[in-house]
């Protein structure tokens, strides 16, 4: 039996930036079947339509960017690795719980516990470019952090607005996972890290055209909140195997353990430009 399935309409245009967006602006249904059973097509966000004009071409080249961080000209000079913003916000931050966009923009200015102090969106940005992607942090203003501030707002549309005094997370964001039965091992890790990751991400961490690095110089720096055990077993658990998430707790944390056993970049902080 064939379950509802959601399509990226995008996909069946041609494979530009703009033919994918343009299909998830606009809003439709589609209902056919398949293999004798109804299958209900929706895009994302279907009620909502692109904003006109210069705001709506700002909004799609953020989404651009979130897309191709490591190989867009305007943000590849401020990139130190091969990782993309959608590595960690899968389907560029649509996805309902691995990294989620939608809501975000809803909750700042946000108090920020890691910085001690309050942040904008785009601040929250800026750190993913130092921190997550290894590299520079570009001008608070400029065009590269608008237009991902303008495409986050763009999936925050209707979303209450709520200030968060804790820390910076939207209403969508991810749980973070209680302690693990047993305590994480390593070792037990290693054998479902090549069981059930190794073929996106290469038996040696450093990714391969299905999947991003996870450790080593390529992949995101220690200051990032995924070289915390708990946070990327979290995310494990709501994100891989990708479209078969079904580790257990114990499995996210184990293969969490070992993933993060491995080195990588060192974060240094340094003044903001």
């Amino acid at each position: 039996m064939i379950d509802t399935l959601k399509i990226d309409l995008g996909d069946t245009m041609n494979r530009t930036t703009a033919g994918r967006f343009a299909i998830r602006c606009i809003g439709i249904f589609l209902f056919t079947t398949l293999a004798g059973q109804p299958l209900a097509v929706e895009t994302a966000f279907a009620q909502q339509t692109c904003p006109p004009g210069a705001l709506g071409d700002v909004v799609r080249l953020g989404e651009t960017l979130v897309n191709e961080t490591n190989e867009h000209p305007l943000t590849k000079p401020f990139v130190g690795n091969s990782l993309k913003c959608t590595s960690c916000h899968l389907d560029a931050g649509r996805h309902e719980k691995a990294g989620s966009f939608i809501g975000v923009a809803a909750a700042y200015p946000a108090y920020s516990p890691r910085e001690h102090s309050v942040i904008t969106l785009e601040d929250r940005i800026l750190n993913c470019f130092i921190r997550s992607q290894h590299g520079t942090r570009p001008t608070n203003g400029s065009k590269v952090p608008v237009a991902i501030a303008a495409y986050i707002t763009w999936l925050s549309q209707d979303t209450p607005l709520r200030m968060n005094p804790a820390k910076p997370l939207g209403p969508k964001h991810m749980a973070i996972l209680q302690s693990p039965p047993a305590a994480p091992s390593v070792k037990r890790g290693e054998l479902l890290y090549q069981e059930r990751c190794s073929s996106c991400h290469a038996d040696d961490g450093i990714g391969t055209d299905d999947g991003p690095p996870v450790w080593g110089d390529q992949s995101f720096n220690d200051g990032a909140g995924l070289a915390g055990v708990p946070k990327m077993a979290s995310w494990l658990k709501v994100a891989m195997p990708l479209d078969d998430t079904d580790l257990s707790d114990q499995e996210a944390f184990d293969i969490a353990a070992y993933v993060n056993s491995h080195a990588r970049p060192k974060f240094v902080a340094k003044p903001n430009p």
